[in-house]
């Protein structure tokens, strides 16, 4: 599959960072039992993988911005460019030794995200985006499900984490939907959950108060496979709100009825 000269570049830099991961992940088991445990080296890989997508990216576009979860925001000389990085969406995951864990990195052009890449160094799970031409998942192309009826489809969602977001309003918002579906699910990556939709593995997907480098790749990764994403209250930006909901026009319709009813 011939891809664009930027999404090399992505796929590069997301293979090395995963190699970095893939590593550290063997440790974490033997970790595991230890006094002190894992948390403090697990910040440190994803540090650790965040140094190195940097690395790389600057150095194959020297002047765009990159925005990353560890190292904040970098400003470039370009500011029509911006990187949007999770170096270690799933933290939590990673932590405990389940491989459902990727790099995410998003490319922004002028408030526009024209480049997605979102890889799980675990099973060697390539997602691609580029805008108006397509996503695919190692080199194949990927289209969104296709069920009409709310009640054959399995939908994946968010837990807010302790002492963030409404749990009382994530309470109702899932008595509501579960109610209403085959299956709800909670996997813990954002960015796999929107890839999982853009694949067809998922018919949909909600959560609240994420951040641009949660989704920016993964919102790309929908839209390309033909899905529909949108902020969950508004018709405003997911990507500047946080506030995602998405899945094929129907899903998506179906879903959004449900999270802005009036509880």
């Amino acid at each position: 599959m011939l891809y664009s000269a930027t999404i090399n570049v992505m796929v590069k830099a997301a293979r090395r960072a995963g190699r970095s991961l893939k590593r550290d992940l063997g440790e974490i088991e033997h970790l595991q039992v230890s006094l002190k445990g894992p948390a403090n080296f697990v910040s440190l890989a994803d540090k650790r993988a965040e140094e190195i997508l940097y690395q790389d990216l600057a150095k194959a576009r020297p002047g765009y911005g990159f925005i990353g979860e560890e190292g904040g925001t970098r400003e470039g000389s370009d500011k029509s460019h911006t990187w949007i990085v999770d170096p270690l969406d799933g933290t939590t995951n990673f932590l405990h030794g389940i491989p459902q864990f990727a790099i995410s990195i998003g490319l922004v052009r002028e408030g526009t995200i024209i480049a997605g890449v979102i890889y799980n160094p675990a099973n060697d799970e390539l997602y691609i985006a580029e805008r108006g031409k397509g996503a695919f998942l190692n080199d194949q192309r990927l289209r969104v499900a296709g069920r009409r009826q709310l009640n054959e489809c399995v939908v994946a969602c968010g837990l807010p984490h302790i002492g963030r977001g409404d749990h009382e309003e994530f309470r109702r918002e899932m008595t509501a939907i579960q109610d209403r579906v085959a299956g709800l699910r909670r996997f813990g990556a954002a960015s796999l959950d929107l890839a999982f939709v853009a694949a067809g593995r998922l018919d949909g997907y909600w959560e609240r108060n994420l951040q641009s480098w949660d989704i920016a790749a993964g919102m790309l990764m929908v839209r390309e496979a033909g899905g529909t994403v949108s902020d969950i209250a508004t018709p405003g930006d997911a990507l500047v709100t946080g506030h995602v909901v998405c899945g094929n026009e129907y899903v998506h319709g179906e879903l959004v009825k449900i999270l802005r009813k009036p509880a």
